[in-house]
């Protein structure tokens, strides 16, 4: 890290965070200094990005190859009904744009695929893992576990929602799911439906993971799954364990993800 640098209003805008001891200058110097992809700018990208821009982490990437659609608007609050039709990452941008000129932002208008995946991820701190599909999970886990980037995850189903952090040389996203689900096992959110605040609640709880990560504070979800019910209004930790025959962070890994076929169930064949 630099010498601290930060100006009159930035001593300001961040002085909630400054008086906490566990953050003060340096801590916000780090977030400053600190770079995030948010992978997805939908439900859970959304409040991801919103908190991570407003504690002011100095470079954020969206990642995202949608357009902003009306029937978004019940959940991913960051756009608006005027951005309809606009790339999400574009919106994004726009956002955060207007909430925070510290943050600069990198409009990534892709998927995250095994072309392009080490090259976004390989170039940020800390990934958050918004992603709304399994192969997207599984690429985003394999290539953070090659490039050593931590990821905060998060996932939804109608009221329920699921978040885990994965650190180099903890447990990986396969020691929890070995395998992912048949193709159309399980219903997106346009099939089921998705409570509209239920993403606002686990986006909230990736970018504190984030933060905290970026800070080197406090403890993350490494090795635990928390469980979140919004009807019950209950939340659950569950411990899992890093598997030593995992194939991406067990006895034996991966050297690379060459060959392993993300559209059609993330398996990786023994050698």
């Amino acid at each position: 890290m630099t010498g601290l640098s930060l100006d009159a209003t930035q001593l300001d805008r961040y002085s909630r965070h400054i008086i906490l001891e566990e953050v003060g200058p340096a801590g916000q110097q780090a977030l400053l200094e600190g770079s995030a992809l948010v992978v997805g700018a939908g439900g859970l990208g959304s409040p991801a990005i919103q908190y991570l821009a407003a504690a002011g982490v100095g470079r954020i990437g969206v990642a995202d190859d949608d357009a902003v659609e009306r029937s978004n608007l019940q959940r991913q609050i960051i756009h608006a009904d005027a951005d309809v039709g606009k790339p999400k990452a574009v919106s994004a941008a726009e956002y955060v744009e207007r909430l925070n000129p510290d943050v600069d932002v990198d409009v990534h208008e892709t998927r995250v695929e095994p072309h392009n995946a080490e090259a976004l991820i390989a170039d940020y701190d800390v990934v958050v893992d918004a992603s709304d599909n399994f192969g997207t999970r599984y690429l985003v886990n394999d290539v953070a576990r090659l490039t050593d980037t931590p990821v905060a995850h998060g996932s939804i189903y109608k009221f329920e929602g699921q978040a885990t952090t994965l650190v180099p040389g903890g447990p990986c996203y396969r020691c929890l799911f070995p395998e992912a689900p048949e193709p159309g096992e399980v219903p997106d959110c346009a099939t089921t439906g998705v409570l509209g605040v239920l993403p606002g609640t686990v986006g909230c709880v990736q970018a504190t993971e984030a933060v905290k990560l970026l800070l080197e504070a406090g403890e993350v979800l490494d090795g635990r799954l928390l469980f979140y019910d919004a009807m019950d209004m209950t939340f659950e930790t569950v411990p899992y364990r890093q598997n030593p025959d995992c194939p991406v962070c067990g006895d034996d890994p991966i050297e690379s993800i060459e060959g392993i076929d993300y559209a059609a169930g993330c398996g990786i064949s023994a050698d």
